[in-house]
């Protein structure tokens, strides 16, 4: 019947813990008042005959302690079973958050693959179109009155960003080749002050289109040389010249080369050849270098005009400097012949009061006619005298033009 119950009671603590907990508090319990109670009766019936032996005895309460172990281990294989089921399903949770992840991750990985694939296959049209242009451009540069005439258009379109206007700050020498030929220079700077700028504009190319088409690196380091060496020619030729000796000329003329990368290479292959240059007395200039010289150059001609401005306006203000004072004299004059006037009509009214008005009363009393109303007229009252102007008046605390006094023809 013990056994019978504790299958059952298995039975219920693989659902319900706690429940398997109380039944087997139960048991012990009773167990426990079982054996008291055996115990109780063996030593009340010691002198009685016994009804069970000691080993009966020792077999029941073996029989109970098994019992016991066995109730106490279903017990905690029901605790341990409820513990692990509960961490199966933590975990079973915990797999399908990260199987959800997985799938998310998975999903934007193939997005994103999806994006780069699109983006490769337009950089690489991109790619396609920019050689065929580049190859365009190239074709055409090949041509050296070509190049020439994009150095020179290039420069002018510098100039003119920089704020320098045609045949007004510089000329233009318009060529056909960029050979050396020609003894003009492309560019004359007009300076402040009268000195004089000369640029020549140079575009040495072939040798430096082959570089970069030459596969071989040892051949492309030789062209990259050889092209070092056309642009030391050109800087040979430009000395020649003399442009730097004429006596409105600084010590120096340019040479401008169109693109940085032409210079960049000439000074990977030979570092020293800006200084070789300077002391040519020629300067070499890529667009970042030009734009800033042209700059400065305009800037300077900008101050100018200002000064040329103030010193206008200081002219002008003297000048109307001097129109104020012409003006403040004739006022003062009018106001003295005003009050010239005034005192000449007040010592008037006495002498007309007393001779006219009077002697024109006496006359119309011999019954002369005439217009009595108006000779009833009273003579109105001399103006009062114009205040007089003061020069503390008209002159401001922090006037810094002194009015030159103006004497009005007589």
């Amino acid at each position: 019947m013990i056994v019978s119950g504790s299958c059952h009671d298995r039975a219920m603590t693989s659902t319900d813990s706690p429940l398997v907990t109380i039944i087997t508090l139960l048991i012990g319990l009773i167990l426990g008042l079982a054996i008291g109670f055996i115990l109780w009766r063996k030593g009340a019936n010691t002198d009685a005959a016994p009804s069970t032996s000691s080993a009966e005895l020792t077999e029941q309460l073996n029989a109970a302690r098994a019992e016991r172990d066995l109730y106490k281990s279903e017990r905690d294989n029901a605790m341990a079973d409820t513990k692990l089921a509960g961490e199966l399903e933590a975990m079973k949770g915990a797999m399908e958050k990260l199987q959800k992840e997985a799938g998310d991750a998975d999903r934007r990985r193939i997005e994103a693959e999806s994006d780069i694939r699109a983006q490769v296959r337009a950089m690489s049209t991109h790619n396609e179109s920019l050689v065929a242009q580049t190859k365009a451009i190239a074709g055409a540069l090949s041509n050296s009155a070509t190049r020439g005439k994009f150095g020179e258009a290039q420069l002018e379109l510098m100039l003119e960003a920089a704020g320098l206007r045609k045949d007004i700050e510089f000329t233009a020498q318009r060529s056909t080749t960029d050979a050396d030929s020609s003894g003009i220079p492309d560019i004359t700077v007009k300076m402040p002050g009268g000195t004089k700028l000369f640029i020549d504009s140079k575009f040495p190319f072939d040798r430096f289109i082959e570089a970069h088409e030459e596969e071989d690196a040892d051949a492309r380091e030789a062209l990259f040389t050889e092209h070092r060496k056309d642009l030391s020619k050109h800087v040979e030729i430009l000395a020649k010249r003399g442009y730097h000796d004429s006596q409105d000329s600084p010590d120096f003329v340019i040479l401008f080369v169109p693109f940085e990368s032409l210079l960049t290479e000439a000074l990977r292959v030979d570092p020293l050849f800006l200084e070789k240059a300077f002391k040519l007395n020629v300067t070499i200039a890529t667009p970042t270098s030009m734009m800033a010289l042209l700059r400065t150059i305009a800037n300077v001609y900008s101050r100018n005009a200002v000064a040329r401005n103030a010193e206008d306006i200081s002219k002008s203000a003297a000048s109307f400097m001097k129109d104020l004072t012409r003006l403040h004299e004739r006022i003062i004059k009018v106001g003295s012949a005003i009050n010239s006037l005034s005192k000449a009509y007040a010592e008037l009214i006495p002498t007309a009061e007393s001779t006219v008005k009077r002697a024109a009363a006496k006359i119309l009393s011999y019954g002369v006619s005439g217009d009595k109303d108006k000779l009833a007229l009273a003579y109105p009252d001399a103006p009062a005298e114009v205040r007089e102007l003061k020069n503390s008046e008209i002159a401001a605390e922090d006037d810094f033009i002194d009015a030159e006094e103006v004497k009005e023809d007589e």
